[in-house]
């Protein structure tokens, strides 16, 4: 047992060592700690409550009270990017985690049972993905309501074809491996053969793509919130703070510019991340 923990752990160090190894990798995985961070501690980070109102200070620039300034009914800017982090921080690996344990499910049965049930999984999965991204947004979120439930389900949806479509493609190749066939030839179960046997095998390029999707999903997850289609107001959602915002941009650009980049600095991160991290395995397998 003791053995077994210590080669866990030797494991873990030599994965983060490959990841350091990548200058891209590192700088990405420190612009999303950094906001990983900001969420953690935002009640002892932010100055301001979030929700607070300044009838004085409305779209003020910025100043020693508001480093960033405030918006449109007086909130101070910074309070409410912090806060919003955390919004971002759950909803994006949440949605994605639920698109690749749905995506998984699929692309592995389609891919390792073949034939008719591929080719039903596969013709859903087309049609879903026939349809453009935003417009499915838009459809799912206006026939179920605004709520971060609901936009966790809506990039579930849209995004579990892609998922499936990968791991099933590293399905079709991996299952025509001698150790599947020899595991077929032990008298597994299908559920063993694909769950045990090939889903570690297919874990690289998936971990990847996960990565880059939570960058997609916060994009997602903005353009909701700028449409009036994310998290109900007052909610600090920086998707929403930019449409507040976008009516005043002549008088507070600021108000736009804060929250843009902080979008635009996390998926950045993470693409950052997801691209090191390639790099990195490949070099190293």
């Amino acid at each position: 047992m003791e053995t077994e923990k210590k080669s866990r752990l030797r494991k873990f160090w030599e994965s983060i060592s490959i990841v350091l190894r990548s200058p891209t990798a590192a700088v990405g995985l420190a612009i999303v700690l950094f906001w990983v961070f900001v969420a953690i501690f935002a009640p002892l980070l932010a100055p301001h409550d979030p929700l607070a109102q300044d009838a004085s200070a409305i779209n003020q620039g910025p100043s020693p009270t508001y480093p960033l300034g405030t918006d449109n009914l007086g909130r101070d800017i910074l309070s409410r990017l912090i806060y919003g982090s955390r919004v971002i921080l759950i909803l994006a690996p949440v949605s994605v985690l639920a698109s690749v344990i749905v995506g998984t499910v699929l692309g592995l049965v389609g891919g390792y049972f073949g034939g008719i049930v591929d080719e039903i999984v596969m013709r859903i999965l087309d049609a879903v993905m026939a349809f453009p991204t935003i417009l499915l947004y838009l459809i799912i979120i206006a026939a179920i309501g605004p709520s971060p439930l609901n936009v966790v389900l809506a990039i579930t949806f849209v995004g579990a074809p892609g998922i499936a479509r990968l791991v099933r493609g590293l399905t079709l190749d991996i299952r025509t491996r001698d150790y599947i066939r020899a595991a077929e030839a032990r008298g597994e179960s299908a559920l063993y053969i694909m769950f045990v046997e090939i889903l570690p095998n297919a874990r690289g390029p998936l971990i990847i793509d996960a990565l880059l999707r939570v960058g997609y999903a916060i994009f997602a997850i903005g353009t909701l919130g700028f449409l009036g289609l994310g998290l109900p107001p007052p909610t600090p959602d920086w998707g929403g703070m930019i449409s507040e915002a976008r009516k005043y941009i002549w008088t507070n650009p600021l108000g736009v510019l804060w929250p843009a980049l902080a979008i635009a600095s996390l998926v950045v991160g993470l693409n950052l991340f997801a691209d090191g991290l390639r790099e990195e395995t490949m070099r190293y397998q």
